[in-house]
């Protein structure tokens, strides 16, 4: 199971709404040797850290690719970039961000290539909870626990719910 983390809070010129870009990001993955399986509902979430940009909208993807972990990134950012994302400065306010989350049960953390699964996804309600609809039974694979242990651990003060379809 491969899974990509989708975030937006950021008008796009291009798309629109964070939402629509976010749609049309899920869309663009197929065209990179990649098939998206299924995709968690959106979330609303509070920027991290906490600042007075807009808030975010986020989703989990999960995929089937031939692409080796490095390629994949590599076609992640192309797309970020494609999308007009600008890397000023870390935690900015972005248009499209795309993060390999988590590739089957692999763990990879040589410094020059992707750090797999993702260093901080264990410390994200934003990714845990849309992760938790497309994978009740995910188990982290350096960390051992199970999606419901790593969601108990969440700090209290993250602020993350799902977004009603019906209204967004």
């Amino acid at each position: 199971m491969i899974f990509i983390g989708l975030g937006a809070n950021l008008e796009s010129p291009r798309f629109g709404s964070p939402l629509a870009t976010l749609e049309a990001a899920v869309g663009k993955l197929d065209s990179i040797r990649c098939r998206v399986v299924a995709c968690s509902g959106w979330y609303r979430s509070a920027p991290m850290p906490m600042s007075d940009q807009p808030w975010y909208v986020n989703g989990v993807a999960r995929i089937e690719t031939e692409l080796v972990p490095v390629d994949l990134l590599t076609q992640l950012h192309e797309i970020e970039n494609e999308f007009g994302r600008e890397r000023a400065a870390p935690n900015a306010a972005r248009v499209l961000d795309l993060d390999l989350l988590a590739y089957d049960d692999r763990y990879l953390d040589d410094p020059a290539g992707p750090i797999v699964p993702h260093p901080r996804l264990h410390e994200r309600a934003f990714v845990l909870l849309p992760l938790r609809e497309l994978a009740p039974d995910w188990v982290h694979p350096r960390k051992g626990l199970n999606i419901e242990a790593l969601i108990a651990a969440l700090p209290g003060d993250q602020r993350c719910q799902p977004i009603d379809p019906d209204i967004s």
